[in-house]
């Protein structure tokens, strides 16, 4: 079985989406934000401040960087716990099923999408510091750039997790079972992805342009799991991307504001590294990734049709 046709091991009539997409929904929207809901309540001077910051996600009350990225990853990772809870107890299926269509969880594609991302990411944004230092001031303080390194290499992975499970797992498989084919959800997931990202403080700043690469990162990440027959690759490369843009470079407008190694103090604009992942890397590594694992049949891959086994 393919890995969209691992949803057939469990329930899937509309109801039982309904029942999970709210139950997930009421874990990630009400239950994770309590603890920052909380915290933000503990910093305001009333209600009114609260009610203000709420609208900035709590940014504008001065928490401890470090503390508001874990109180934001938290609110994710209850998500991803309540994904799983919806896939064993109203799906009844196992949480393998939404991961994977092999026998197993390939811990080595995980890795090796997240290592060479990993070099791609750093380099590219080494590169740039070199190319513009003017633009870059050095930000390194040792306590808390050293608990952000912690922070994002141990629980980062549980953010991008529940993303990468809910978009390219749930809906992906869902959708593809409801549409009997691989091209509807692939369009579907990728475009709501974008949207979801829509959010973003960076949309606001560099305008709608911008969703060219958060839309084209969910294709990218839609094809590599349709075409590998599982997310472990899509896994490992979002994993690391968000923990390099946590640590590496933060700027006083992205959504990430932490206590990276550099700042961009840069006005905000529309650069070639927007469009470059896109364009130019993505299409490289699906390159790597189909010559690696030996990916072929793209079209039956990418538009063909699912049926139920």
């Amino acid at each position: 079985m393919n890995f969209i046709q691992q949803a057939y091991k469990g329930s899937n009539d509309w109801p039982y989406y309904l029942g999970g997409i709210l139950l997930i929904i009421f874990g990630w929207q009400f239950i994770g934000i309590t603890p920052l809901a909380i915290t933000a309540v503990l910093y305001s001077e009333d209600f009114n401040e609260f009610s203000s910051a709420a609208n900035n996600s709590f940014m504008t009350l001065g928490i401890n960087k470090n503390l508001f990225l874990f109180l934001m990853i938290l609110m994710f990772a209850v998500g991803l716990l309540f994904l799983f809870l919806t896939i064993k107890f109203i799906h009844k299926r196992a949480v393998k099923t939404l991961i994977t269509s092999r026998k197993s969880i390939d811990w080595s594609r995980f890795w090796f999408g997240f290592v060479v991302w990993g070099i791609v990411a750093v380099s590219i944004t080494l590169l740039g510091i070199f190319l513009e230092p003017e633009y870059y001031t050095w930000n390194f303080k040792p306590i808390p750039f050293f608990t952000l390194v912690a922070i994002s290499f141990l629980f980062l992975p549980l953010q991008t997790s529940f993303e990468e499970l809910l978009f390219r797992g749930y809906f992906m498989q869902g959708l593809g079972t409801w549409f009997k084919n691989r091209w509807v959800p692939l369009i579907i997931t990728s475009v709501a992805f974008g949207l979801l990202h829509g959010a973003n403080p960076e949309v606001e700043k560099l305008g709608y342009i911008s969703m060219v690469f958060y839309i084209g990162t969910g294709f990218f990440f839609g094809i590599v799991t349709l075409m590998d027959e599982g997310t472990e690759l899509a896994l490992g490369l979002h994993a690391i991307n968000n923990i390099v843009a946590a640590f590496l470079v933060t700027t006083d407008w992205m959504v990430f504001q932490t206590d990276a190694l550099f700042i961009d103090t840069s006005d905000p604009s529309v650069g070639i590294e927007m469009f470059l992942p896109v364009f130019v890397l993505y299409p490289l590594l699906l390159l790597l990734f189909s010559k690696k694992y030996g990916w072929t049949n793209w079209k039956d891959k990418l538009v063909g049709k699912i049926e139920k086994p």
